[in-house]
């Protein structure tokens, strides 16, 4: 690695983390000034604070931090610019491609930190980040799919509730239907089914089963039945978020049983999948926008380049948010979505940097 290079990624690092020592503590005051009269409420503690804080931090560095490094390599490139340090290297003899290398060499550290953190780290802090959230914050929001629930347990066992409240573990119009083959075996029906906490089981109330058992069918009602099923019911409505609190192995398994159970929250699923991809490969190719709208002087000096770099990154954000919607509310394909912000970006890095090559 020539000096060139060291100089370059040392520039690339340092920025992006001042960037971010900068915008961070800015996001977690005003997110603290937002919340502080919930924390008085409930009497939170220092260290709940802190601990939530750290989460935050985590959260929302991985969410921005396409944009903190976009705007981060325009500044020092912008810098390089007006300073005509890019014009003494571009003359010394070395190649505007040669002289993205090092960009792309610090792009490639970000984007692997990034990959980790969405892969490991950043879904165990979404996880208690998200409990946090809707237990203290946001506690009376709908965070669960709770009407109309329909789950496969088995290949031969289906289940459905009308409806279901999470806070008191009770679900309505309960139905377990179990086939052998295309032959319904039995059928279970209750007005409600409810979790006992204290006893540990499952009570359900006007019970109804009708069996069939050599040609034979047998009924049987009941005012209220109390006994245990193999499944927790917080796990047949769980909450929308879930996928985001998982690891890289824990999501595909989830999404497998997930699809098998034909949930309606799987395209939702794929997409958090998806953008765990998207995401880091998205430093290349901000990085390569930023170096190619910042790499040469123009009039009006940085600020031009730093309010192009706002825009496109503000257009960034638009595309991502606008998939994401059409993925929740429609049956949009969730990698299409997850990757259009990116193609689209990789078409106009790839003329830009023909435009500034020349």
């Amino acid at each position: 690695m020539k000096l060139l290079d060291r100089y370059i990624i040392r520039k690339y690092l340092s920025t992006f983390v001042v960037m971010l020592g900068m915008f961070i503590p800015i996001s977690v005051l005003v997110d603290l000034s937002q919340k502080i009269d919930k924390f008085k409420q409930y009497e939170l503690t220092q260290s709940e604070i802190l601990s939530h804080y750290y989460d935050f931090v985590w959260v929302f560095g991985y969410m921005l931090f396409p944009i903190f490094l976009f705007l981060s390599v325009i500044w020092f490139t912008s810098k390089l610019a007006s300073n005509t340090e890019v014009i003494a290297i571009l003359s010394s003899g070395v190649s505007f491609y040669r002289y993205l290398r090092p960009f792309v060499i610090a792009a490639t550290f970000i984007a692997l930190l990034a990959f980790g953190a969405s892969m490991f780290w950043v879904p165990n802090a979404s996880e208690r980040y998200n409990d946090f959230e809707y237990t203290y914050i946001n506690k009376n929001q709908k965070v669960r799919l709770t009407e109309n629930i329909y789950k496969q347990l088995s290949e031969n066992d289906f289940v459905y509730m009308s409806n279901y409240n999470a806070n008191r573990k009770i679900g309505y119009n309960f139905t377990w239907e179990h086939f052998e083959g295309d032959e319904l075996q039995y059928k279970i029906k209750a007005q409600n089914i409810r979790w006992v906490e204290k006893d540990s089981l499952h009570r359900l109330t006007k019970y109804f089963q009708r069996s069939i058992l050599n040609d034979e069918e047998f009924i049987r009602n009941e005012s209220r039945l109390d006994t245990l099923f193999n499944f927790d019911l917080d796990e047949l409505v769980p909450v929308t978020y879930k996928a985001q609190t998982l690891n890289f192995f824990e999501l595909n398994d989830y999404i497998k049983v997930e699809r098998e159970n034909g949930s309606p929250l799987i395209n939702h699923h794929l997409l958090v999948r998806h953008k765990r991809w998207a995401i880091p490969i998205s430093a290349f190719i901000l990085t390569l926008i930023a170096v190619a709208v910042a790499s040469f002087k123009k009039r009006g000096g940085m600020g031009v380049n730093l309010a192009m770099g706002i825009i496109l990154a503000f257009l960034y954000i638009f595309f991502d948010k606008i998939f994401e919607v059409m993925v929740e509310k429609s049956n949009f394909t969730p990698w299409i979505a997850a990757w259009t912000p990116n193609t689209l970006f990789a078409i106009l890095s790839i003329y830009l940097l023909r435009y500034a090559k020349r």
